[in-house]
């Protein structure tokens, strides 16, 4: 999805956001509305990243605290930025035991990668390094910070739809207040879906050319999804608007509907990247090695 339509998507965000306002408190209330969500967006912008891992409970590794298959890990990190071209991020674990990551952070030069420990429990190194390309690519297209920005007005929309319903009847009446209340977040839930959908096909690609291996992450894919569906992530759960910023979708252990899943389905995506290898001519990539260079404590 290119820059402006993303532009767009975000814009029409903001617009339901400002016409829930009107409806709130007329005028002013779209004035008030749109100030919040400015300010919104500002502060996303600067604290986002730092909201999002404490809400998933995500924990930074360092070297005094990690263990061996830990300390392997973050190298395994630090190796594919390195091929990326991106500064190493500051890299989290998640205690839970679905296998699952994400990526967050404003810019390359603040971005931070989060895996569960069922994602490291599961997976091969091979897999676990295409779900970390795929979640450095994120951070390579600068797609973290719209999709957490994004996050922060879809959830507020449906605490404000819920506030129409109740100080709103007398502009929509108590049937109209009762329809903003519904649709409101389907609507924004569908805006943040088509944001979503389409970033997650091209952090795939990119994410296949930075680990070298289309397969690894395809294969990470499905035991992901199999995984997803057997337990359950208590923090995602939690906060479903943070949901679309997983590599899968983290609502899948209690039967989330798929109808309005703002991930592509898993065999769309496997499919792609198993066309992909064969497009390369090959299915084998170089060998996982350290950094060339020392990055930070893991270097």
């Amino acid at each position: 999805m290119g820059t402006a339509k993303t532009f767009i998507l975000l814009a029409m965000l903001t617009a339901l956001f400002m016409a829930i306002g009107y409806l709130v408190g007329g005028v002013p209330g779209m004035a008030i509305a749109f100030v919040v969500a400015a300010a919104m967006n500002v502060f996303s912008y600067w604290n986002a990243d730092k909201i999002v891992l404490r809400m998933q409970g995500a924990r930074e590794l360092t070297p005094e605290t990690t263990t061996p298959m830990l300390r392997t890990f973050a190298n395994d990190v630090v190796s594919l930025a390195e091929r990326a071209g991106l500064p190493a991020p500051r890299i989290y674990i998640i205690e839970t035991p679905q296998p699952n990551a994400f990526a967050t952070g404003r810019n390359p030069d603040h971005a931070a990668v989060a895996a569960t420990t069922g994602l490291l429990g599961m997976l091969t190194r091979e897999e676990v390094a295409g779900v970390m390309a795929h979640e450095l690519a994120h951070v390579r297209n600068r797609d973290t910070l719209t999709m957490t920005v994004t996050a922060t007005i879809a959830g507020a929309i449906g605490m404000l739809a819920n506030f129409a319903f109740f100080f709103g009847r007398d502009r929509a009446g108590l049937i109209g207040s009762l329809a903003i209340m519904i649709i409101a977040p389907i609507a924004a839930g569908l805006v943040q879906m088509a944001i979503s959908r389409s970033r997650e096909y091209e952090a795939d690609a990119k994410g296949a050319e930075i680990c070298g291996n289309p397969l690894w992450l395809a294969s990470a894919l499905e035991k992901i999804e199999r995984g997803s569906r057997a337990s359950v992530n208590v923090q995602a759960e939690r906060n479903p608007a943070m949901a679309h910023m997983y590599i899968s979708n983290p609502l899948s252990g209690r039967g989330a509907d798929n109808l309005f899943s703002t991930h592509p389905s898993t065999a769309a995506r496997v499919e792609a990247l198993r066309r992909m290898a064969g497009e390369r001519m090959e299915a084998t990539a170089a060998p996982l090695e350290p950094a060339r260079h020392a990055v930070g404590p893991w270097g």
